[in-house]
């Protein structure tokens, strides 16, 4: 019954991304449409909650007579899906609220929004198909209704090459989970994902789906280096659009490598979790550094998501691992760690989007250079941004802390693992997500001091006003989820158990077997955690404080100059820079990671010309791989360009070679 709710949820979507195509010049489309959006995630978040909360013992199947004449659709709704439904409903409920107010100031809602509930449905549709030929066309759906948000605002400088970029890395992984679910169904072509589940691949086969899960999703994740796209498209699409492809569509993505290799490949074999673990903390590691450097706010956001899939794909690399291993308790504790971070990042991360599309509602700016004290014209985003960036940098009570914790709870277990390269392994990438945490802080002192703190470097920031009472109150629900999520974690752990079970056959304990609220990972001797009392805690000690500053303290009023630091000069142009900031790492990792430049033009002596210094930084990944694979392309493109002037007899000579090479590889494979 909750399916075919689900599937009517995705029809009444399509219905109005129908219907948004007539009505969208028209001034009621916009409440219209984000109305219906809204109740509608709101009624889908509602199924799926029930689902994962109270699963039954067999998942729900439907089959559709579409698609494939001899496959039909098949569709399926048990655990893990329930789990991921929960993520993208809420996102995308969040999402539609925010446009409430957002779409008011949309300056192409032609372009918006009929592709918004597309682009919702097509995300439930991937959450629910089991078969491949469903899957890739709901996969296919999503990027292209994507690609259509990415490109509404194609006039603006840079956003055509940002949907042009997004189009090809979307197309690469695309291709990537075609040949995947090529190796799966093997030569009995059973593309139903319970006919792949009794399959057993050999090692190699198994290898190479796992390489090609890890391209195809890890591409539309944001995993390094198939990261490239993920900076340039996320900032061209509107805010809340943005939203969801940060905090939402990365979790599909996340949904097709699990469903994968956890799902249909089989029993792993304990490398794999030390590729996609590895992965995970380079992914996490370079993704922050490039954040660091960014001076853009939704870039910034964006190159935050690489960072967070990479946490997430750690505590996947180590659930792979322990499952080889025969520890399904550990494994458990880091596919929890895991699953728990991929809802904290849909949460926070749509939260800080939210913040960034009202700070570019307010001022028309991204640039934090041209920004600064908005706290004292938008008080209330500036509150809800400081949560969503204390709840990104893994700040207790907080509900990011939570889970990196967990994460790094699974890390301490490693040296229970039985392969050498495991026992090493492991605890260099826990350094490297410590480090990752450490700079995650310090990007956020950053966004946050820049744009919020200070005095306005701009009139634009001077004159900004808050927003409107949908996108405050869109931010405000997250805000709390941040806090309720940190605070009471063992009901979202609890909530976790049914999905950890189906995948690893064991599951956290359970909340009623523990003291009150309190989460015990490993065993209550090594490490426990009590978010209500930390909270507690963290209150009294703030209240206390307050207290006693307000207590003891002078009431007596002075009036003098406030300390200026040796500059008397007012100017914003004294203050603090995004540039300052990151200045002191990019002199400790700039020339490794960045081959970062820097040149200062002095005037001569005398001159009254102002000094200048100008940075220039390299994407190192970007020139190794991808600059060398366009000119390859360029090159082949150049040549195979004759092929269109051939003959008649050519063209048969050449389809007849590719037949009987063809029938050759078969002949070879078989």
């Amino acid at each position: 019954m909750a399916l075919q709710a689900l599937l009517g949820c995705v029809a009444l979507l399509l219905a109005a991304a129908a219907a948004g195509i007539g009505l969208a010049q028209r001034r009621a489309a916009t409440p219209a449409i984000y109305g219906v959006a809204l109740a509608t995630s709101v009624a889908a978040l509602s199924l799926a909650l029930g689902a994962l909360l109270a699963p039954p013992r067999l998942a729900a199947t439907l089959a559709l007579p579409i698609g494939l004449p001899w496959l039909g659709a098949h569709f399926r709704l048990d655990a893990l899906s329930a789990f991921f439904l929960v993520v993208a409903n809420l996102g995308g409920a969040a999402a539609s609220l925010y446009g409430l107010g957002y779409g008011r100031h949309e300056e192409a809602p032609a372009r918006v929004l009929p592709f918004f509930p597309a682009f919702l449905a097509a995300m439930n549709l991937v959450l629910v198909a089991d078969d491949a030929f469903t899957f890739l066309f709901s996969w296919e759906f999503m990027s292209l209704a994507s690609w259509a948000l990415v490109m509404a605002h194609h006039r603006r400088s840079g956003n055509a090459a940002a949907g042009y970029l997004y189009l090809l890395m979307a197309s690469f992984g695309t291709l990537a989970l075609i040949l995947a679910f090529g190796l799966l169904a093997g030569w009995s072509g059973a593309y139903d994902f319970a006919a792949i589940r009794n399959t057993s691949p050999s090692m190699l086969m198994g290898a190479a789906v796992l390489v090609l899960a890890l391209a195809g999703a890890g591409s539309k994740a944001g995993v390094v280096p198939l990261h490239v796209w993920l900076p340039l498209a996320h900032p061209a699409a509107p805010s809340h659009v943005s939203a969801l492809m940060s905090g939402v569509m990365t979790k599909v993505a996340v949904y097709g490598f699990v469903r994968i290799v956890f799902d249909l490949v089989g029993a792993p074999y304990w490398w794999w979790g030390a590729l996609v673990a590895l992965a995970g903390g380079i992914t996490a590691v370079m993704g922050v550094l490039h954040a660091l450097m960014e001076h853009d706010l939704k870039r910034l956001l964006a190159y935050h998501t690489v960072e967070n899939i990479g946490i997430i794909f750690i505590g996947l690399g180590l659930a792979l691992a322990f499952t080889a291993n025969e520890m399904p308790a550990a494994a458990a504790l880091a596919l929890t760690a895991a699953l728990f971070h991929v809802f904290n990042h849909s949460v926070f991360k749509s939260l800080l989007f939210f913040g960034a599309g009202a700070v570019l509602t307010a001022t028309g700016e991204r640039d934090m250079e041209r920004l600064g004290g908005l706290i004292h014209r938008m008080p209330q985003t500036a509150f809800l941004f400081l949560v969503g960036s204390a709840a990104i940098s893994a700040l207790p009570p907080f509900n990011g802390f939570v889970s990196e914790w967990l994460t790094f709870q699974a890390i301490l277990l490693s040296p229970a693992l039985p392969q050498w390269l495991l026992k090493f392994l492991v605890p260099a990438i826990g350094a490297l997500l410590a480090l990752s945490a450490a700079l995650a802080a310090a990007c956020f002192v950053k966004a946050f001091g820049i744009t919020f703190l200070g005095r306005p470097r701009s009139a634009v920031a001077r004159e900004a006003r808050e927003t409107d009472r949908w996108s405050l109150a869109a931010m405000c629900t997250l805000a709390a989820l941040c806090l309720v999520a940190g605070v009471l974690p063992a009901w979202f752990i609890d909530a976790l158990a049914p999905v950890a079970q189906a995948l690893t056959g064991s599951h956290l304990p359970e909340r009623h077997g523990l003291d009150w609220l309190t989460i015990v990972p490993i065993a209550q001797s090594r490490s426990s955690y009590n978010g209500l009392l930390l909270f507690l805690l963290i209150a009294l000690a703030a209240g206390l404080a307050a207290a006693a500053i307000h207590r003891f303290a002078s009431s007596r009023l002075r009036r003098a100059p406030a300390w200026d630091c040796g500059f008397p000069d007012p100017s914003p142009a004294t203050q603090y820079t995004a540039g300052s900031f990151s200045q002191p790492i990019r002199r400790v990792f700039g020339t490794v990671v960045f081959r970062a430049r820097e040149e200062v033009h002095m005037p001569a002596p005398g001159a009254l010309d102002s000094a200048s210094l100008h940075v220039r930084l390299r994407d190192l990944l970007w020139d190794a791989l991808y600059v060398p694979t366009a000119r390859v392309v360029a090159f082949a493109a150049d040549r195979l360009n004759a092929v269109q002037f051939l003959t008649i007899r050519a063209y048969l000579t050449l389809v007849f070679g590719a037949l009987v090479a063809l029938l050759m590889v078969l002949a070879v494979w078989q």
